[in-house]
């Protein structure tokens, strides 16, 4: 029986997935480097940011040291940090969603963004108080979709991984989840529910996410 609720951030409660790839943009073409959008959904979008630098890295043959790719982390977060703060940037229906939950179930955060990032967010959205935990980016050895965040939130969770339910947007969010042990429900904020099929459940919007929803999992 479902027990705990771990959340993605970045494109389950927070519509924030646009504003990341602008920011790699900025960081990447001064060095030559094209990303698109296409190309950042299909290959880059489930990785944290030392991933992605790294992949997109090793993916046009550039050789970057651990220092270089530090920089560019930086250079990053301070782009991110500038975009958040100019407005509200959660889904419509999120804080009710996370209010709703949060009634029902202990709820926690597993995700690849910094923790700064989504502490700042939820307390501007007066919801921080509803999450117990926080797993971000450097929180593990690995980000997904390796299992570490979701292995690591079942843990702060004090739960066995199978009592607890993931919600995410990605495949590779899914296959982090899926691969810890935990239940998955998809939802297609970022990708069509073709894409979605490991989650145990796939639902378009956050106001379908109900406690009679994850108890029937």
């Amino acid at each position: 029986m479902i027990s705990a609720i771990v959340f993605d951030f970045d494109g389950v409660l927070c519509d924030s997935e646009p504003l990341h790839l602008r920011a790699y943009q900025q960081v990447l073409e001064p060095l030559g480097g094209t990303l698109t959008t296409d190309e950042y959904c299909s290959r880059y979008l489930g990785f944290d940011d030392d991933g992605v630098f790294r992949v997109f890295a090793a993916d046009r043959g550039w050789t970057l040291s651990d220092a270089q790719i530090a920089q560019l982390i930086a250079r990053k977060s301070s782009a991110v940090d500038a975009m958040l703060a100019a407005g509200d940037v959660l889904y419509p229906g999120a804080a009710a969603c996370v209010e709703r939950m949060a009634a029902s179930f202990p709820l926690g955060i597993a995700s690849g963004s910094y923790e700064h990032e989504i502490d700042s967010i939820l307390r501007r959205a007066r919801l921080r108080q509803h999450f117990r935990f926080i797993v971000a980016s450097g929180d593990t050895p690995r980000g997904k979709p390796a299992p570490d965040p979701y292995a690591l939130a079942a843990r702060r969770h004090a739960r066995p991984p199978y009592a607890c339910v993931a919600v995410e947007d990605s495949r590779w969010g899914i296959e982090s989840a899926k691969a810890a042990g935990l239940r998955c429900i998809g939802i297609t904020h970022t990708y069509p529910q073709a894409e979605l099929t490991q989650a145990d459940v796939v639902i378009d919007s956050l106001e379908e996410l109900t406690p009679g929803l994850v108890r029937r999992i």
